[in-house]
C-alpha cells in the first residue's frame, strides 16, 4: 500500500515536471513572437528586424502600386526578416478615404474571398553573414482582393493576430472611368520661378457626370512616389462640359529640389566610388565618403533613380538570397548651425523621419552620421532637416533647382453623391528632365 502511495506521489511530481516545462516552453515561444503594435495608416516598418521591403506591379519594379480592376493585375510584395526564422505571416486589406483614414465599409463591401491569407512563399538567405528569411506574395489572389477602387491598407502580421503587425504599405485600386493630363512649368511666383515646378491638371470625366466638383473630386499630386509632401485640391480652375481643369497659379506648387544622392552597393567586394571602406568581422560594414553640404551650389545635372532602390548583387547571381546586408556609414559635411533634427531619407524607408535615420554629431570627426542595415543594392537619399517646429524642409541640404529630373503621379478620386467612400477614378503621369 505504501509502495503504491509512493509511486503515486513520484508520478504526480513527474508529472508537474512536466506540465511546467510544458507551460515555460509555450511561454517562451509567445515571448518570441512579433509584439503587439498600434496600427499606423502609412508606410511603416514596425519591427527594426523587417527590412528591403517592396511593393510592386508585377515586374514593373520603379511604379506606383497600383492594381487596375479592368485589367486584373497582381502586385508583388516581398521582405527581408533579419530574425532568419521561420514565421507564420499573414496579410489583409482595408479600404481607406482619400485622406487614408479607414472607410466606414465593411471588408464584406470592400474585399474578395476571405481577406486574409498566408504567406507561404518564404526561403533562407545562402551564406550571408547577416542571415535572413525573405518572404514574398503575389495578390489579388483566391483569397484576399479588392472589389472597390479607391486607397488600400496592406497589413502583414504574425500568427493571424492582427495586433502582432509586421508591416502595412499603401497601394492604390484604379478603375479608369475618367482620364486626366498634366504638364509641368516653372512657378507663377516670380521668387520661385527658378526653384519650383508647377503641376497643370486637366480632366476629361467622360461618361461620368459631375455636377459639383469642389464636392464630389480631389485632386492627389505625388513627387516621385512619396507621400510625406503630397499635395491635393478640390477647387477647379475651370469646370465646363466633361472638362475640368486644375491649373490656378497658386496651387500644386512643388520644390524642385535636386537631383538624389546616391550609392551603389551591388558589391561588398570591389566597392563602388561613394565607397570610402569596407571592413568585415561578424557583419559588413561599410562606411561612405562625407556627403557635401549642397546648400549654396548651382544645379548639376547628374543622374539619379528618382529616390528608388534596387536590390541587386554583382558578388553572387541572385540577389534575393544571396544579397548580403552591410551597416553602412552615412556622413554629411555641414558648416551650418543646426536647429532641429537632420534625417536620411528615400524610397528605402519612405521617407520616413525615425530614430533609425537620424543623424548624430560626431565631434571627433565633424561630421553628422548615421548607421544602416541596407542589403546590397542601388540606393538614392537625401537628407532633410526638420526644424523644432516639426517643419520638414527638404532642401536644407541640397537646394531647389526648376531643371531637377522629377516624375509626379496624380490621382483623381470621387466620392459620389449619397456615398461616403472615395473611389480612384484617374490617375497619370507626367515626368521633367528626367535623364536616362
Amino acid at each position: 500500500m505504501n509502495k503504491c502511495i509512493a509511486l503515486g506521489v513520484v508520478f504526480f511530481l513527474i508529472a508537474g515536471i512536466c506540465y511546467g516545462q510544458k507551460k515555460k516552453k509555450k511561454k517562451d515561444n509567445d515571448s518570441d513572437r512579433s509584439p503587439k503594435q498600434e496600427l499606423i495608416y502609412d508606410n511603416i516598418n514596425y519591427l527594426p528586424t523587417i527590412q528591403s521591403v517592396q511593393l510592386y506591379p508585377g515586374t514593373a519594379e520603379s511604379t506606383l502600386p497600383v492594381i487596375d480592376l479592368e485589367q486584373k493585375n497582381q502586385l508583388l510584395l516581398s521582405f527581408d526578416d533579419l530574425r532568419a526564422d521561420i514565421r507564420n505571416f499573414y496579410f489583409s486589406i482595408e479600404h481607406c478615404d482619400a485622406n487614408w483614414m479607414p472607410s466606414r465599409l465593411s471588408p464584406l463591401e470592400y474585399a474578395e474571398g476571405f481577406n486574409e491569407g498566408r504567406i507561404d512563399n518564404y526561403a533562407s538567405s545562402k551564406a550571408t553573414f547577416q542571415p535572413y528569411t525573405n518572404y514574398q506574395v503575389n495578390f489579388p489572389d483566391e483569397y484576399v482582393g479588392p472589389k472597390l477602387p479607391g486607397n488600400y491598407l496592406l497589413k502583414v502580421y504574425e500568427d493571424a493576430d492582427k495586433s502582432r503587425l509586421i508591416l502595412t504599405r499603401k497601394f492604390y485600386v484604379i478603375r479608369k472611368l475618367m482620364s486626366l493630363s498634366a504638364k509641368v512649368t516653372p512657378s507663377t511666383i516670380v521668387s520661385l520661378r527658378n526653384k519650383n515646378q508647377k503641376l497643370d491638371v486637366f480632366v476629361k470625366t467622360g461618361a461620368i457626370t459631375v455636377t459639383n466638383p469642389q464636392r464630389d473630386l480631389r485632386v492627389v499630386a505625388l513627387q516621385n512616389q512619396r507621400t510625406d509632401n503630397m499635395m491635393s485640391l478640390s477647387d477647379p480652375m475651370f469646370a465646363g462640359g466633361s472638362e475640368i481643369n486644375y491649373n490656378n497659379s497658386q496651387t500644386l506648387d512643388f520644390k524642385g529640389n535636386n537631383e538624389f544622392r546616391y550609392v551603389d552597393l551591388r558589391s561588398l567586394k570591389l566597392g563602388s566610388e561613394r565607397v570610402s571602406s569596407i571592413r568585415i568581422d561578424s557583419l559588413v560594414r561599410v562606411d561612405l565618403h562625407p556627403d557635401e553640404d549642397n546648400s549654396t551650389s548651382t544645379y548639376a545635372s547628374t543622374f539619379d533613380e528618382n529616390g528608388k532602390f534596387y536590390i541587386r548583387n554583382m558578388d553572387q547571381r541572385e540577389a534575393t538570397l544571396e544579397g548580403d546586408y552591410a551597416q553602412v556609414t552615412f556622413s554629411l559635411k555641414t558648416d551650418q548651425t543646426i536647429k532641429g533634427d537632420i534625417y536620411i531619407v528615400g524610397g528605402f524607408n519612405n521617407y520616413q523621419r525615425t530614430s533609425a535615420g537620424k543623424l548624430h554629431y560626431n565631434e571627433n570627426l565633424k561630421l553628422w552620421q548615421v548607421v544602416l542595415p541596407l542589403k546590397q543594392g542601388l540606393y538614392d537619399y537625401e537628407y532633410v532637416l526638420q526644424d523644432p517646429s516639426g517643419k520638414v524642409i527638404t532642401d536644407a541640404f541640397s537646394g531647389s533647382f526648376y531643371q531637377t529630373g522629377n516624375n509626379y503621379q496624380i490621382l483623381l478620386y470621387n466620392r459620389k453623391i449619397g456615398t461616403f467612400w472615395d473611389e480612384l477614378l484617374g490617375f497619370g503621369e507626367v515626368s521633367i528632365n528626367n535623364r536616362k
